[in-house]
Formats: structure tokens, C-alpha cells, sequence
């Protein structure tokens, strides 16, 4: 965080007014998605609903943080195989603006949740399944 002139401090990334647009089914079947680990599912969830659109952090942004400023969060190495495996699943893939080719802006895409693997009921239907 960045500190104004008068000692008020600012986030690097200004935190969203209003919820994101994407769909809320799918979102929750993403992060039910047993393909990915949890680490991979909270990159998700952050890059999905925490920023402004168009203000999203480059993946070279968020792996120079400093340990002061990620605080307890992962190390770089982690961020990278979050990053990843959501490359290779198809929930991130690399901005048309991004000029080498590698991604360095991400776009979410939450529509490999439609093959997401989910852990099934074992113990038959939920109220929620049946409608009760």
C-alpha cells in the first residue's frame, strides 16, 4: 500500500464497488473444481473478484511483492504453478494486449467450469438438489 500526503493509506489495486460480473453458478462450480488445488483456487477467486475491470494486476506485478508487502501470503514459486495450472485448465488465458505472447495480463475465464469435477453427494440428494 501507497500512503497520500496526509498519511491515509491507498491500496496499489483499488478494491472493487460492485460485485463482478461473472456468473455466479459457474464461479461457484470453479471453485469447486477438483482439478484445481486450493491455491490455484483462491488465485482464481482473487483475480476473478478482486479487481476492477481493466485494473488487474500483470502476473510480473504480483510476483515482485516484496515479503513486507504480500505479508503471509505464498512466495513467487507458488503464485507460478497457481498461475499454471489455471493456464493450462483454460481459466486464465493471456491478453490480447499483451505484446510478447507470454501473458503478462490475464483474462478470467470461468467457462471451464462447465467440465469441472465436483465431489459428488455420496449419501444421495441434498435439499439443495431436490428443491426442499
Amino acid at each position: 500500500m501507497n500512503t497520500t500526503d496526509t498519511g491515509t493509506a491507498v491500496p496499489r489495486w483499488p478494491v472493487p464497488s460492485a460485485p463482478p460480473v461473472h456468473d455466479p453458478a459457474l464461479f461457484a462450480q470453479a471453485m469447486r473444481d477438483m482439478r484445481l488445488t486450493w491455491r490455484a483456487r483462491g488465485v482464481l477467486a482473487e483475480l476473478a473478484t478482486g479487481y476492477l475491470p481493466g485494473q488487474e494486476p500483470g502476473i510480473s506485478e504480483l510476483t515482485s511483492l516484496t515479503r513486507d508487502e504480500r505479508g503471509v501470503a505464498e512466495g513467487r514459486e507458488a503464485y507460478r504453478k497457481a498461475v499454471g495450472e489455471l493456464r493450462v485448465l483454460g481459466y486464465l488465458t493471456p491478453d490480447a494486449t499483451t505484446a510478447s505472447g507470454v501473458g503478462e495480463r490475464l483474462v478470467v475465464n470461468l467457462a471451464p467450469a462447465t467440465e469441472a469435477q465436483l465431489i459428488l453427494n455420496r449419501y444421495g440428494r441434498s435439499a439443495l438438489m431436490d428443491g426442499s
